[in-house]
């Protein structure tokens, strides 16, 4: 059996890193954890959450994985819809309504970064 033990990160393709960052870290509160150059003028940049064990790599652009897409990555907040009304405020692409929340699906809802990537915020610890 491979020795894997945890996801340790998501990549996300970007079009510009620097905007990327600044949405990552002002807006959602997440740390820049690496930035560093990588292959041929190229930079690996990576934030995380600040519970988070996970970090999301902001990638460019390779072929088709190319920024606008459902990202798969699912966020956790104690409360989605205070982090709702926040992300609304601060003029992030949020869902109009929070769904869920009767017991058997969680309190959820998705927004979209500046690039137009698709993340979900659930409720959770």
């Amino acid at each position: 059996m491979p020795s894997i033990t945890k996801v340790g990160r998501v990549l996300v393709p970007v079009k510009n890193q620097d905007e990327a960052i600044r949405f990552y870290t002002e807006t959602l509160g997440f740390a820049l954890t690496a930035d560093v150059p990588f292959g041929e003028g190229d930079r690996w940049v990576e934030v995380s959450p600040p519970e988070g064990t996970a970090a999301v790599a902001l990638v460019p652009p390779q072929g088709e994985y190319a920024p606008g897409r459902m990202t798969g990555i699912g966020l956790v907040s104690p409360d989605p819809k205070a982090a709702h009304a926040e992300l609304k405020e601060k003029g992030v692409d949020v869902d109009e309504q929070v769904m869920g929340g009767d017991g058997v699906v969680p309190l959820l809802f998705f927004f979209r970064d500046m690039d137009g990537n698709q993340l979900l915020v659930a409720e959770g610890e």
